[in-house]
């Protein structure tokens, strides 16, 4: 039978409905979709302090790959108390200069802010500026940031070894 407006009351009379089993599978079908789907929905509220982790993580690896390419020293800088992140390399004759395009400043979004950063020999900050070093042979200073905004916290460890990001909710410590 086509869908749609059924003039013959012969065929209205032969017509069928779903099935109580069927409708129940529909529903519990539904069910789990949403099961799934809600906890995913939680984490909407930190969505900028997820992208300023992702972007942090982002630039210290491109500064690790830079650094190990060009052969130069490179440096992530931390100003804690203006909250700006700037990315520098060191010249040949020992200057640091800033480096070209997007990189050279991180921009936080919205109310996210660095609480603290720890970098492993020089110790923990959370006032004024410190600097994370990559150098050219292929190691930077183990460095631990700690992010939070009004919604949450989050932490970023820095693998020495691979420049790599890992990323955990909450504030933790590592010492």
């Amino acid at each position: 039978m086509k869908t749609g407006i059924c003039n013959n009351p012969d065929r209205l009379a032969d017509a069928r409905g779903f099935t109580l089993a069927e409708l129940t599978v529909v529903v519990f079908i539904i069910a789990l979709i949403s099961l799934l789907t809600l906890p995913l929905l939680g984490r909407v509220g930190n969505a900028d302090l997820r992208s300023a982790g992702r972007n942090l993580a982002g630039s210290v690896k491109y500064l690790y790959n830079e650094a190990a390419l060009q052969r130069l020293t490179h440096r992530m800088s931390f100003d804690l108390d203006a909250g700006a992140i700037s990315s520098l390399r060191q010249e040949v004759s020992g200057e640091w200069v800033p480096l070209p395009g997007r990189r050279a400043r991180i921009t936080l979004p919205g109310s996210v802010r660095l609480k603290n950063v720890e970098v492993v020999g020089k110790g923990l900050f959370s006032s004024g500026t410190v600097s994370m070093d990559i150098f050219s042979v292929g190691w930077l200073e183990e460095t631990v940031l700690h992010l939070e905004d009004g919604a949450g916290k989050m932490t970023l460890r820095f693998s020495p070894l691979t420049g790599s990001a890992e990323f955990y909710d909450g504030h933790r410590e590592f010492r």
